[in-house]
C-alpha cells in the first residue's frame, strides 16, 4: 500500500522515540539516555509551573469573590412600597436603644410612645372601604353603653340627659323633668337587682336552663313568646323551647318592678322605655340628638376616670356600621381593591413553605414519638387553609339572596331599623342553617388571624396581608418575618391539645414539661416595662406559639434563600436581609401597653418580641448580641 510506504520511509528526528525495538537494543547508551534524562526535568518543572499558576488563579478568585460579595451583595428594593416601608420603620423604631436589651423599643418605641401596628394597618384598611364606600355622611345606630357604676354624679348627668332628649321630642320642661326623674328611679332600682357573674359562678348558676313556659311562669309581666319570636325571626319558637338564662333571680325582680310600674306608674314606665330607644337609636336621628349622646359618653368617662376617647370621624362610622349590614358585597370589593390575584398567589406561596418548614420541624422534636409524629403530619396535610374571603362572597348571586328583606325608605331611620332587622335574621339564620364549609368569624379587611378546630381550617383574611406585613413586591425577609410567622403561630394552635396536661400521654412527657416550665420560668423572669405584674401561666400556650412560629418563620425564609437566589434590602436602612427579618417580625407585634392585657391570651407586646428572640441564637448571631445579654441568654427553650 502507498500510505503504508510513506510511513515507512518517513526518516525519524533525533527527538522522537523508536516505534520498535530489537532484543539486541534493550541497554542504552549513554547518549542516548540523554534526551530522557532531560525529558524528565521538563516534566518536573511544567509540573511545578502549573501548581504555581493554579495557586495564583485559586487566589484571584479568592479576591473576586471577596470583592463582589462587599460590592454586589443584596441590592436595595427600590420599589415604592419598599420606599414607604423604610420611612415606617424609621418612624416607628428607636435607633438609640440597643437591640440586644430592648428589641421592642428599637423597633417600636418612636419618639411620642409605642406605635400599634395592627391598629395602624386595621384603620388603613377602613380608609381602603371608605374609598369604596364614597359616603361619608352614612350613619347608622351603634350599642348603647351599659353603665354599671352607679353614683349620684353619674345620675345627674344621666338625668340631664334624659331631660335634653325628652325636649328634643317636643315635651312640656316640666313634665319632661318629671318623667327623665323616674327614669332614674327606674334604673336605679333595676340595678340593684343585678348580681355580680362572680357570685353568680360561686353559687353555681352562670347561667340556667328554662323553657319558655317556665319563664313566663317566673317573670309573668312580659309576653316572653311574642318577645323572643320577634328577637329570633326566622326561628321558629314555643312555649317549650328551652332557654339559657344568664340571670333568672333578675328577670324575676324585673318582672315584679313592671307589674308594680304598670298598676302605679303606666305612662312614666312607657316614658322610660321611649327614652331608651331613642338614646340607642340616636345615631340615626337628627345630629342633635347624637350630640346629646356624646356628650353624655365622655363625662361619663371623665367621672370613672377612664381615658378620653376621641370621637371616630362620621366615615369610619359608615364604615363599620355598613360592613355590619352590608358585609358581603363590601367584602368582594374591598377584596377585588387589596387582594388581587398576584398577591393572593404570593400568599399562598408563603404559606406553603412555612407549612413545609413546620413539617420538616415536627420530625425533630424529642418529645414526640413516631405515632404521634405522623398523626401530627397527617393532621397538617388535611388542613384547609382559606385566604382574604370566603368564596361565597365572591359571588354576587349569593350575596343578594343576604339583602332580600331589607326595605330602603321612606325615611333615614326605617332603613335603619331595617337593616338591623335584616342583620338580625341572617345571624339567626347562620345558626338554623349552618353552610356546608366553615363560616369566617371576622370580616375580610380584619387585621387578625385564627384557627377553627371543629372545622380545621386556618384563616387569614385580605386585611391581615398587607402593608406593613405583606406585599408581593417587598423583600422576602419581610413577608416571612412579619407575615409568615402569624403564619406559622397560628399553625402551632393545631397542636395546642399536645401541650395540655394529659393531652400526649405517648410523648415523652418529662422532656414535654421541662420544655413548657422553661418557657413559663423564661417568661416571668422578664422585665415588666411598668407593669405590676403579669400572669404567665395564662397565657402559655400563646407564648409557646410565638416561640415555636419565629423559629419556623426563620427555617421557612432559610431555605427560601437556599432555593431561590437574589434577596433585595430596604432602602435607608443599614440592615441585612436576616436584620430585616427579626425587624419585620417585631413591626408584626408592637402593641401598646393596655390594663387588659393580664385579661388577654396574649402577653404584652414587650413579651411577644423579646421571648422568641431570645430562644432565637440566629437573632443574636446577626445583631452581635454579647453572651449574657437579654436576649442572648446562657440558656434557652427548644418545645419547637
Amino acid at each position: 500500500m502507498e500510505a503504508e510506504d510513506k510511513s515507512e520511509e518517513e526518516p525519524r528526528g533525533p527527538s522522537r522515540a523508536p516505534r520498535m525495538r530489537t532484543f539486541q537494543s534493550q541497554e542504552n547508551s549513554p547518549e542516548e539516555r540523554l534526551p530522557t534524562e532531560r525529558s524528565g526535568l521538563w516534566a518536573m518543572a511544567r509540573r511545578a509551573l502549573m501548581t504555581v499558576l493554579l495557586l495564583s488563579m485559586l487566589l484571584a478568585a479568592s479576591v473576586f469573590l471577596l470583592y463582589t460579595f462587599q460590592t454586589c451583595g443584596p441590592s436595595p428594593c427600590e420599589t415604592p412600597e419598599c420606599w414607604e416601608l423604610s420611612a415606617l420603620y424609621l418612624a416607628s423604631g428607636n435607633s438609640k436603644v440597643a437591640p440586644c436589651t430592648d428589641f421592642f423599643s428599637f423597633a417600636c418605641g418612636k419618639a411620642n410612645g409605642t406605635v400599634d401596628s395592627v391598629q395602624v394597618l386595621a384603620e388603613e384598611n377602613k380608609r381602603r372601604l371608605r374609598g369604596i364606600l364614597d359616603q361619608p355622611e352614612f350613619d347608622v345606630p351603634l350599642k348603647q353603653d351599659q353603665e354599671q357604676k352607679v353614683s349620684a354624679q353619674i345620675f345627674r348627668e344621666y338625668l340631664a340627659y334624659l331631660n335634653q332628649l325628652g325636649i328634643l321630642l317636643g315635651g312640656a320642661p316640666e313634665k319632661v323633668q318629671q318623667h327623665a326623674s323616674l327614669s332614674i328611679s327606674i334604673t336605679s332600682r333595676l340595678s340593684r337587682f343585678l348580681r355580680p357573674l362572680e357570685l353568680r359562678q360561686v353559687q353555681g348558676k352562670p347561667f340556667q336552663m328554662v323553657t319558655v313556659d317556665q319563664l313566663q311562669e317566673k317573670a309573668p309581666a312580659i309576653d316572653w313568646l311574642s318577645c323572643l319570636q320577634a328577637t329570633f325571626t326566622p326561628m321558629p319558637l314555643s312555649p317549650s323551647q328551652p332557654l339559657m338564662v344568664h340571670d333568672l333571680e333578675y328577670l324575676e325582680d324585673m318582672s315584679q318592678l313592671v307589674e308594680e310600674l304598670v298598676l302605679t306608674h303606666r305612662d312614666f314606665l312607657q316614658s322610660y322605655m321611649i327614652l331608651g330607644l331613642v338614646g340607642t337609636l340616636s345615631p340615626a336621628l337628627d345630629s342633635k340628638f347624637q350630640d346629646a349622646r356624646r356628650e353624655l359618653r365622655q363625662k361619663l368617662r371623665e367621672l370613672t376616670e377612664q381615658p378620653p376617647v376621641p370621637a371616630p370621624p362620621r366615615w369610619m362610622q359608615c364604615v363599620e356600621e355598613t360592613g355590619a349590614f352590608f358585609e358581603p358585597t363590601l367584602a368582594a370589593s374591598y377584596v377585588r381593591e387589596a387582594f388581587d390575584q398576584r398577591t393572593r398567589s404570593a400568599a399562598m406561596e408563603l404559606f406553603t413553605a412555612v407549612r413545609d418548614a413546620l413539617v420538616t420541624r415536627l420530625r425533630r422534636l424529642p418529645w414526640m414519638n413516631k405515632e404521634t409524629r405522623e398523626e401530627a403530619e397527617d393532621k397538617v396535610a388535611q388542613l384547609r387553609v382559606e385566604m382574604g374571603a370566603p368564596e361565597w362572597v365572591l359571588k354576587p348571586e349569593l350575596a343578594r339572596q343576604e339583602y332580600s328583606d331589607i326595605q330602603l325608605g321612606p325615611s333615614f331611620l326605617h332603613s335603619v331599623l331595617s337593616c338591623v332587622r335584616s342583620l338580625q335574621a341572617r345571624i339567626v339564620r347562620s345558626f338554623l342553617q349552618p353552610l356546608p364549609r366553615h363560616r369566617w368569624k371576622m370580616s375580610p379587611w380584619a387585621v387578625n388571624a385564627y384557627y377553627s378546630i371543629p372545622d380545621h381550617v386556618v384563616v387569614f383574611p385580605a386585611g391581615l396581608l398587607q402593608p406593613p406585613f405583606f406585599h408581593p413586591g417587598y423583600p422576602r425577609a419581610v413577608n416571612f418575618g412579619a407575615a409568615g410567622s402569624i403564619m406559622a403561630h397560628e399553625l402551632l394552635h393545631i397542636f395546642y391539645k399536645l401541650l395540655l396536661p394529659g393531652g400526649c400521654p405517648a410523648c415523652d412527657t418529662d422532656a414535654l414539661q421541662r420544655e413548657l416550665l422553661c418557657l413559663e420560668h423564661q417568661y416571668a423572669a422578664f422585665p415588666s416595662h411598668g407593669r405590676s405584674s403579669f400572669n404567665g401561666s395564662r397565657t402559655l400556650l400563646e407564648n409557646a406559639a410565638d416561640v415555636g412560629g419565629l423559629a419556623i418563620a426563620l427555617q421557612a425564609y432559610n431555605q427560601r434563600l437556599l432555593m431561590h437566589y437574589g434577596e433585595t434590602t430596604l432602602p435607608g436602612l443599614d440592615l441585612s436581609p436576616q436584620q430585616i427579618f427579626f425587624r419585620s417580625y417585631a413591626q408584626a407585634t408592637c402593641r401598646g401597653h393596655s390594663s387588659q392585657d393580664s385579661q388577654r391570651t396574649h402577653g404584652p407586646g414587650p413579651l411577644r418580641v423579646h421571648g422568641p428572640l431570645s430562644n432565637t441564637p440566629a437573632f443574636a448571631r446577626y445583631f452581635r448580641c454579647p453572651h449574657g445579654a437579654l436576649l442572648n441568654p446562657s440558656s434557652r427553650c427548644h418545645l419547637w
